[in-house]
């Protein structure tokens, strides 16, 4: 198996932890990011950096220059960066207008813009390759947009949007975009949940108030029910990667809960996505 050189952001906790150690365990060079690497993270980061293959970096995705800088790093040390996992991200729930203009900004800016600034770091890279693989960790919410969830089904609904059009757009160039769809995994990201700040139109919504914690309760149970296991996701990743280059499928549904329907929706939306791409005489891209 050929080394890989792999980049890998949100390495802190959740999927990002969990695939940084796979990907090292298979021999991979690993450059794993996350914020506070010297301050709140200090020991998750000196944990990670015991593995010889993986190398922690201090980086904020919303910073296009911390961003740029790192890449920067890698290529000047190993001259190549072949894998790209976007895994960074924040999770948000609640009434939809409870949500200023600065929060949601704060929502795309990692889950939409993060993962931008580090494809388009990359890919100038991944060009001169002539080969690339890049993997945006989307969600089942980017299929489905559900009440009390808008604010992170819209930035995953635009992940989606800009993999699936990068998926095509450069895989003339050797550069495979592609996407993996968790469902719900009991992750640390559901202790860091982003709710609206503008909270004084709460008490005019009555009793729908009280519906985001009554979902977020049932998810709870659903976990207890039948343990999702966050590892499948980076198994996800693995297998990916090992997946010869142009095999690779746009989107892996990793969902043990809704997995089926959202294999169906993929499927059903695929289709008519051909049709689509024919009708303005684009049907070439697809093969």
């Amino acid at each position: 198996m050929k080394k890989k050189i792999i980049l890998i952001t949100g390495t802190n906790s959740g999927f990002g932890w969990l695939t940084a150690q796979s990907c090292a365990a298979l021999g991979h060079k690993v450059y794993a990011t996350m914020r506070h690497v010297t301050t709140k993270n200090a020991d998750k980061a000196r944990f990670l950096s015991e593995d010889s293959n993986i190398e922690v970096l201090d980086v904020e995705i919303t910073s296009s220059n911390s961003v740029v800088d790192a890449v920067a790093s890698i290529i000047k040390k190993e001259g190549r960066i072949d894998v790209l996992v976007n895994n960074a991200g924040v999770y948000a729930t609640g009434i939809a207008e409870t949500f200023t203009e600065y929060d949601f900004e704060k929502v795309m800016d990692v889950n939409v813009k993060g993962s931008w600034r580090t494809i388009k770091a990359v890919l100038p890279q991944m060009r001169r390759q002539g080969e690339g693989l890049i993997i945006n960790i989307s969600s089942a919410a980017g299929r489905f947009s559900t009440p009390f969830m808008s604010m992170y089904n819209s930035s995953k609904f635009a992940l989606e949007g800009l993999t699936e059009a990068l998926h095509y757009e450069v895989r003339p160039l050797g550069v495979d975009v592609v996407m993996i769809q968790p469902g719900a995994f009991p992750t640390e990201i559901f202790g860091k949940i982003l709710s609206g700040s503008d909270t004084g139109v709460i008490e005019s919504y009555g009793e729908l108030a009280k519906v985001p914690e009554l979902i977020g309760a049932g998810v709870m149970q659903m976990f207890e029910a039948i343990k999702p296991n966050p590892q499948l996701i980076a198994d996800a990743v693995v297998h990916l990667i090992n997946t010869p280059a142009g095999k690779r499928p746009l989107r892996t549904v990793v969902d043990v809960a809704t997995g089926n329907l959202v294999e169906a929706a993929n499927k059903n939306v695929g289709e008519q996505y051909a049709n689509f791409l024919a009708a303005f005489g684009m049907q070439g891209m697809l093969h």
